[in-house]
């Protein structure tokens, strides 16, 4: 494993960090039991990972606190997050605390090592300055979290409205966490800048969705990109888009391609994977940890999709049918 520095908050934290929701939540979204979940956190401590990010709203911090428990809590970095607006309820400073306190018992410890507010679209930054933020510096006063983080709604803010006036203004936040994948790039230019200037930690997530494992989801995407005028026909076909990143010298498949791309972006600390079985564990670890994919390859990938926003960013499966 490699291991990296957690912006400037001095957590040591493996560039491959577990991601304990999206569909699989640890193996819970397929069928696992807790016992095979707890398992599978193990397994993938043993593989090196000790960056684990859960939240209230994925239903893992038992497991995760299982898990820790197991394998020593001092041995963990711990990532939870709660939202702020349930429904149509906004929340405010004193019911984020009693949400840090419930995610802490589930968790089986008295701290977190970051703590998020979770999913804040721009419409709720002003609400989270003024009546949330003051209880997490509070938090973090009294020892219960180290360090405050926050993440974007990246399919309701593909341009990342949020985080560039999170970024822009004087904040609490050490850590942030936001989309970034192969065809959409709009972080290298709109965050990162930002986040290096800064020393502020980054987390990246939607590295691969079904997009990039799925060939039909990728087809009918590029075709529909091509129909809506975002790409050209003459340069990128419908059928097998990505296919040029697979050859010997490069990616042994599209989500190789993906999880090597973001993990060697420059300014990114972890790049979240997630998975419900042990054998994808091993091949996500093992993608994350080879080199950067050809200079050629990722010269390609700026020329086609820079320009693109908002692609590949699909909500877990339990949200898009609700």
């Amino acid at each position: 494993m490699d291991y990296t520095e957690l912006g400037a908050t001095g957590l040591r934290v493996s560039v491959a960090g577990f991601g304990c929701g999206g569909n699989s939540r640890l193996g819970l979204g397929t069928g696992s039991s807790e016992a095979e979940a707890v398992a599978l956190v193990r397994a993938a401590y043993d593989r090196g990972v000790n960056f684990y990010d859960t939240a209230e709203a994925y239903g893992t911090e038992g497991v995760v606190g299982q898990a820790a428990s197991a394998i020593g809590r001092g041995n963990l970095v711990i990532s939870s997050k709660t939202r702020v607006k349930f429904g149509d309820r906004l929340i405010d400073g004193a019911e984020v605390t009693r949400n840090l306190e419930t995610s802490l018992t589930r968790l089986g410890t008295d701290y977190l090592d970051v703590y998020h507010l979770h999913a804040i679209s721009p419409d709720l930054y002003d609400h989270v300055l003024d009546r949330v933020v003051p209880a997490l510096l509070a938090a973090k006063e009294q020892g219960k979290i180290r360090h405050i983080g926050i993440t974007e709604t990246s399919p309701f803010d593909p341009t990342q409205q949020m985080l560039r006036r999170a970024l822009a203004e004087p904040s609490c936040w050490e850590v942030v966490m936001f989309a970034f994948n192969l065809m959409n790039q709009g972080a290298r230019r709109d965050v990162f800048p930002k986040t290096l200037e800064r020393r502020i930690g980054t987390l990246l997530m939607f590295v691969v969705r079904n997009i990039f494992s799925n060939p039909e989801v990728l087809g009918q995407t590029v075709a529909d990109l091509i129909a809506e005028g975002k790409l050209s026909a003459e340069t990128v076909r419908a059928d097998g888009p990505l296919d040029f990143l697979i050859h010997d010298s490069g990616a042994k498949s599209l989500t190789d391609a993906a999880y090597r791309y973001a993990r060697h972006e420059k300014g990114c600390d972890v790049v979240l994977f997630g998975t419900g079985k042990v054998a994808h564990l091993a091949s996500n670890i093992d993608s994350i940890l080879r080199p950067p994919l050809p200079e050629a390859d990722r010269k390609e990938l700026a020329a086609l999709f820079s320009h693109l926003t908002g692609v590949g960013l699909d909500l877990p499966d339990r949200l898009r049918k609700k």
